[in-house]
């Protein structure tokens, strides 16, 4: 007789583990209190961060037994802009990979469902159940220990493929704001790290300076916003619940990206059950230092913002750097990271007294 996992939330990390355990022969059952996977987006274009690992994330996403059968685009390009200078960089290999995020065809949730499905996973919708009934709880961000928020616009328009990013106090506080367009499909937000109440303002000053700099048009918009939350201090379980992505708090402090890590926890977590051992002590040994490493990189981030962040687009730094900065070793805990890491711990505290770090 096959096993029983019931499974809190059908987001990434969810429906990765649920993928992973239907596979292994357990009887899988998913429970989504929205009428679908994804109708917590609208749209949003969201990046698949590459730049954390050397290792690329789509061979690694294959790895943990998830197909790419949705719209995945390679960014190659980037201009970074503080409103006054700009800085372009190329890549030989994908800075990010761009996912849609919704209840719609081409979505990574949608391209999730279907998976699980052709797995056998049973996924009830408009259903929940009492978290003490979970095997995994994969429910998302806790709205009480944010540490960041957007809003923006998706859009369609004929403007060719475009990745603009804005590093401007006025535009995104102590966050950026991009422009992102990708086979006709735009997507305009700011993401503010501070002062949230001026989220309306800073994004009316991010549009007005991309309408103003770059030519492209708006066909048929549609709103889009989102939170992250983060945590140091992280619950693995509760109970016999293993919890994962951004339910136990991991995530991206430094720039807020985390659908890598969702899809790494829900797998760990599947592997966990499936080999019969203890979630809680292998999750703390894989992302302990990785969350420590985005802490210490959002201090580095925010040192970086004097000067109206000059130094990120400083055309003379980025030559010495022969094209671009290694992204992957801001995710990295190493000696510079370990060495920040009690000055940086102290300011993340002060700054947000809602995050268990």
């Amino acid at each position: 007789m096959k096993q029983t996992i019931r499974i809190l939330g059908a987001g990434p990390s969810g429906l990765s583990a649920a993928i992973n355990l239907a596979r292994a022969g357990y009887d899988v059952h998913v429970f989504e209190k929205r009428g679908d996977a994804g109708k917590r987006f609208h749209g949003d274009l969201q990046g698949l961060e590459n730049w954390s690992n050397d290792r690329n994330v789509l061979d690694d996403l294959r790895r943990m037994n998830v197909e790419i059968n949705f719209d995945c685009d390679p960014m190659l390009k980037l201009v970074i802009t503080n409103g006054y200078r700009r800085r372009e960089s190329r890549y030989t290999r994908p800075l990010c990979y761009l996912v849609k995020r919704g209840a719609f065809p081409g979505s990574l949730d949608q391209g999730l469902k279907a998976q699980a499905l052709a797995a056998g996973v049973n996924i009830h919708f408009k259903q929940t159940l009492p978290e003490e009934e979970a095997d995994i709880v994969a429910t998302g961000p806790i709205s009480r220990e944010i540490f960041a928020v957007d809003k923006g616009i998706v859009f369609q328009t004929s403007c060719e493929d475009t990745n603009v990013f804005l590093v401007n106090d006025e535009a995104a506080y102590k966050g950026y704001s991009y422009l992102l367009i990708t086979r006709g499909y735009g997507c305009l937000c700011t993401c503010l790290f501070d002062r949230f109440t001026e989220l309306d303002d800073c994004y009316e000053a991010s549009q007005r300076f991309f309408l103003d700099t770059i030519p492209f048009d708006i066909q048929d918009p549609h709103p889009v916003s989102g939170i992250g939350c983060f945590s140091t201090q992280n619950v693995y379980q509760r109970g016999k619940a293993m919890i994962v992505g951004e339910a136990a708090g991991i995530q991206d402090l430094m720039w807020g990206f985390g659908i890598r890590t969702a899809i790494e926890s829900g797998y760990l977590a599947a592997c966990c059950l499936i080999e019969n051992r203890d979630y809680a002590q292998a999750a703390q040994a894989f992302f302990e230092s990785k969350l420590k490493a985005t802490l210490a990189g959002r201090f580095l981030w925010e040192m970086a913002r004097l000067g109206n962040y000059a130094i990120v687009v400083n055309d003379t730094v980025n030559r010495k750097a022969k094209g671009s900065f290694n992204l992957s070793y801001f995710y990295n805990f190493g000696s510079l990271q370990k060495l920040l890491y009690p000055l940086a711990l102290r300011f993340i505290r002060k700054r947000y007294p809602n995050l268990r770090v």
